[in-house]
């Protein structure tokens, strides 16, 4: 069989706080799983990884607690590499973007890139804290948004209703070091002409997906971007903390984090080969055009390793040096919630990983997420859920398998493999389908759908359950003691064969289950034989997947409860009646909407306002699908003064109330009245 050449990489967390279950389905665990399987199969594979380690969240963590940057992003690095290994992430390497190797890649992508003039010098207006002495990053700086008035939004964007504006724009302006009112101060900074490369960009990936079938939640977030354009996107920030650009003109800047966080997997790659003691051996992986490059991210990272990273490559590849390769898939996951509920650190929802393996094994996690991957919608999280698949999936259906064939060997067979003698129908069916199942799920993880792959694992255990029962061998045993050998060696098998396909999911369970059959695993494509062969002599029999008891989830949820933060409900500010009468509020009938694809949020309406029609730009994508609102009549502020949205004029806003859940629902109005009607 064809071996591959095979880079995986899984998106470098922000070394600014610990990783929670979130993280780990939207790009860890998939990449695991499928890095796992590949060696198996006996591919040349090589897995990396790494913290991100410069940025702004980086900077304000450090600011929040009075510390140095590198001591926020070295117990953070610490922790989630020692959570990782815990829950089994089997990197070739788990590096660090603040390394020397990774901040002289990061300086030859900006120089190779600066000596060709690939590179434009710009010159713009930046908020600038007088008192503290420096430019302030759009996180440094809120203020009250110029479009819904939320008094918390960043400097370029409004987290509440998605606006996007320009600094100028941002009402009342704060510095958050210093609580001054910031100045806009004239400053210079490099750019990477991405608008350049955009044709190149949709023939890569129109090809890409044409070879090799991409997701349509990574095509959509693409053709979302170029639909709107591409232009240019600045590669420098004026920090102290980070990459320092190394042209002596341009003292006290730093290399923008997203320009140079992807160049991570390269400097990690680049460190794991001087550590194999061969420091040109990455080149093996990145600069040759047999390797198949697969980046594993969570969807809030699409663009940047779908049009920015690849555009880089782009741009270094048109050079005279060696050329780097451009992912052939990016399988983005969407996301994972918490009991219904986003992960939120503010509100303390969610739990981190290293706090979860302290109550539980890794396994049963790996499992649970693997079975409910966010590959192609966002799912969730529950204690119950978890606490199910456990118990329903792992113990009585895996576990009881394995465990009463192998007390059954050990009390009929002296513990040694039994030999086959006749066999009849339902034999043959039970090893022809044995047979079928390593090629059955390889075809699924090779095409990226790991939840499904892990499913089909586990139902051919429920297929050597329903055989053992079908058998009946503790009838053969007494009336046909060949029959009931047979019956036990195809069983045996069948374990065997599932210790192998569930080995990428749950592998310390694997290596306990491969103990019990005192035998070594195969490569994968000879699992589904006849491994263990008669007369082979069976290890120790032990419970591999306790039960969890109802009291150990009910104290989890009953905890989660306890110390999640309640919002405090603020005061609101009261207005006189002359003040409310300003606001016209209208009915408006939906004549069409439509998502737009670079947003998850957004919807475009069209509405009639009476006699006049106009576009709505309406945050409630989440919760409304564009067909359910046509012909709607709903409440809008009819005279709120037009704003910018993605770059799309929005002519008011849509009335909406958020449920328990998070969700919107928005104000209706009754059939029987008019559009244009005013509400008072």
């Amino acid at each position: 069989m064809s071996r591959e050449k095979v880079l995986v990489t899984a998106a470098l967390p922000y070394a600014n706080g610990p990783i929670h279950l979130g993280h780990l389905s939207g790009a860890y665990l998939p990449a695991d799983i499928y890095v796992r399987y590949k060696r198996l199969n006996g591919d040349d594979i090589v897995f990396i990884g790494g913290s991100d380690e410069h940025g702004v969240p980086i900077t304000i963590s450090a600011d929040k607690e009075g510390v140095k940057p590198k001591e926020i992003i070295d117990r953070y690095h610490n922790l989630n590499k020692e959570a990782f290994e815990k829950f089994g992430m089997s990197f070739d390497n788990y590096s660090r973007t603040s390394l020397p190797i990774h901040h002289a890649t990061g300086q030859e992508f900006f120089l190779e890139f600066y000596k060709r003039n690939v590179l434009v010098e710009k010159k713009s207006l930046q908020f600038y804290d007088e008192k503290a002495k420096m430019f302030l990053p759009d996180r440094y700086v809120e203020g009250t948004c110029p479009n819904c008035g939320y008094e918390e939004a960043r400097s370029d964007e409004c987290e509440n209703c998605g606006a996007l504006y320009q600094p100028t724009e941002l009402k009342n302006p704060k510095s958050k070091i210093t609580g001054e009112n910031p100045v806009l101060k004239e400053t210079s900074h490099w750019y990477f002409p991405l608008g350049r490369y955009q044709k190149r960009l949709e023939e890569y990936i129109n090809e890409m997906n044409r070879q090799y079938g991409w997701k349509e939640n990574v095509l959509n977030y693409c053709r979302g971007w170029f639909k709107d354009g591409l232009g240019d996107r600045a590669i420098t920030r004026d920090l102290d903390w980070g990459i320092k650009v190394p042209l002596d003109s341009n003292e006290g800047k730093v290399l923008y984090v997203w320009f140079e966080a992807v160049l991570g997997y390269i400097s990690s790659t680049k460190e794991w080969a001087i550590n194999k003691g061969d420091e040109n051996l990455w080149r093996k992986y990145w600069q040759d055009t047999n390797t198949k490059y697969v980046p594993f991210i969570g969807k809030d990272n699409i663009v940047f390793h779908s049009i920015i990273f690849p555009a880089f490559l782009m741009a270094w590849n048109d050079g005279e040096r060696e050329k780097y390769v451009l992912p052939q898939n990016i399988p983005a996951n969407e996301f994972l919630n918490f009991e219904g509920k986003k992960f939120s650190k503010s509100r303390n929802w969610g739990i981190d990983v290293i706090d979860f393996l302290k109550l539980f094994p890794a396994d049963p996690l790996r499992y649970t997420l693997a079975a409910n991957l966010p590959e192609t919608r966002d799912t969730d999280f529950y204690w119950k859920e978890f606490q199910l698949r456990n118990n329903s999936e792992l113990a009585d259906i895996l576990g009881n398998f394995i465990n009463r064939t192998l007390t059954f060997v050990n009390k009929h067979f002296s513990g040694e493999v039994p030999s086959k003698g006749k066999l009849d129908d339902i034999d043959t069916e039970m090893i022809n389908l044995i047979a079928e199942y390593p090629a059955k799920v390889s075809k699924l993880f090779e095409s990226y759908k790991i939840r499904d792959g892990v499913l089909e694992a586990m139902n051919l255990a429920r297929a050597g359950n329903k055989y053992f029962n079908d058998s009946e061998p503790w009838k053969s045993v007494k009336q046909d003691k060949e029959k009931c050998a047979s019956t036990l060696n195809i069983c045996l098998q069948a374990i065997y064969t599932l210790a192998e396909l569930l080995s990428p999911v749950i592998p310390f369970s694997s290596d306990k289950i491969f103990s019990m059959l005192n035998a070594e695993i195969t490569e994968w494509h000879k699992c589904g034989g006849e491994n263990l062969v008669p007369g082979h002599k069976l290890g120790k029999v032990e419970i591999i997947f306790p039960k969890i008891e109802d009291e150990v989830i009910e104290k989890q949820m009953q905890q989660l409860n306890k110390t999640a933060i309640k919002e405090e409900p603020k005061q609101d500010e009261q207005i006189t009646f002359d003040d409310f009468m300003k606001v016209q509020l209208k009915v408006a009938e939906v004549l069409s909407a439509e998502k737009l694809e670079k947003s998850e949020k957004l919807l475009k309406l069209k509405v009639r306002i009476g006699n006049e029609e106009r576009q709505i730009i309406a945050g409630i994508a989440k919760s409304y699908k564009p067909e359910d609102l046509l012909n709607k009549k709903v409440v809008v502020v009819a005279n709120l003064k037009p704003a910018k949205l993605m770059g799309m004029e929005s002519q008011g806003m849509i009335l909406a109330a958020e449920d328990e859940k998070g969700g919107l629902k928005i104000l209706s109005a009754d059939d029987l009245v008019k559009s244009g009607a005013r509400v008072k």
